[in-house]
C-alpha cells in the first residue's frame, strides 16, 4: 500500500457499513479519501475519529446525491480543483428495495437502477477521465458487488435488486475490455461478500502489473 500514500481515493456511500469501513481502512493507509453520501454527518464523525486515532491519511466528507448526474459531476470537479483528481474510485454506494419482479413498483425499480448501476457507470467514467487527463496509468476502479450479482437468491423480495447486481458484474467486465482497448494499465476489480474492506486493501496492494479481477467472500455452507 506504500505507493498509495498521499494519493486520492473516492468512496461512494461512505457514511455507514461497508463504505465507512473502506474509508477508514484507506485513511489508515495514508490516503486522502473523499467520502460521499447524501448526508455527511456520519462521515464528519468518522473523519474526526480517524484524526483522533492519528491515522496518516485524511477523510474529506462530501455531500452528493448519486441519483443526480449534476451533483456527481460537481463532486468530480471539486475533487479536481482541490486535489487534482482521483487515483482510486471505490463504487460502493447501493440500495435495495423489497420489490419483487411480479408485483414491484416501477419507481423503486428505477431508483435501484439509478443508484446501483447508472451512478456507478457515471463515477467510473469520470474517474477514468480524471486519471487519463493526468496520465495516471496505475489507477484502480473497484466496484462493490453482491453474491446476488452471480447467482439468484431464493427470496422473491430481492430479485430485482439481484438484476442490478448482475449489471455490476457485466459493467466491470465491460470496463476491463474497454481499458484493454485503450492499452491502459488502470485496473478494474469487483468485490462481493463479507469483510470487503480487507479485500479492497488486498486488491490495492497487488503489484502494479497484476490485476485482481474478482474476489467473492461468502460462508462455506451458503447454498445459493
Amino acid at each position: 500500500m506504500e505507493r498509495w500514500n498521499g494519493r486520492v481515493a473516492l468512496v461512494t456511500g461512505a457514511s455507514v457499513g461497508i463504505g465507512a469501513a473502506i474509508a477508514r481502512a484507506l485513511v489508515q493507509h495514508g490516503m486522502k479519501v473523499v467520502g460521499c453520501a447524501r448526508g455527511v454527518d456520519k462521515i464528519e464523525k468518522l473523519a474526526a475519529e480517524c484524526e483522533s486515532a492519528g491515522y496518516s491519511g485524511t477523510l474529506i466528507p462530501y455531500k452528493c446525491d448519486l441519483t443526480s448526474e449534476e451533483e456527481i459531476l460537481s463532486m468530480f470537479s471539486a475533487i479536481k480543483t482541490l486535489y487534482q483528481g482521483v487515483d482510486v474510485c471505490i463504487n460502493n454506494a447501493g440500495l435495495a428495495h423489497p420489490e419483487p419482479l411480479l408485483s414491484g413498483r416501477t419507481e423503486l425499480w428505477r431508483n435501484m437502477i439509478d443508484v446501483n448501476v447508472i451512478a456507478m457507470a457515471i463515477c467510473t467514467r469520470e474517474a477514468y477521465q480524471s486519471m487519463k487527463e493526468r496520465n495516471v496509468d496505475d489507477g484502480h476502479i473497484i466496484n462493490i458487488n453482491s453474491v446476488m450479482g452471480h447467482a439468484p437468491h431464493p427470496n422473491n423480495l430481492v430479485h430485482f435488486y439481484g438484476v442490478t447486481k448482475y449489471a455490476v458484474t457485466a459493467l466491470t467486465e465491460g470496463l476491463r475490455y474497454e481499458l484493454c482497448d485503450q492499452s491502459s494499465s488502470i485496473r478494474a476489480t469487483v468485490l462481493s461478500g463479507e469483510d470487503v474492506s480487507s479485500a479492497v486493501i488486498f486488491a490495492l496492494s497487488a503489484p502494479p502489473n497484476l490485476n485482481v479481477g474478482e474476489i467473492t467472500i461468502r460462508p462455506v455452507k451458503q447454498s445459493w
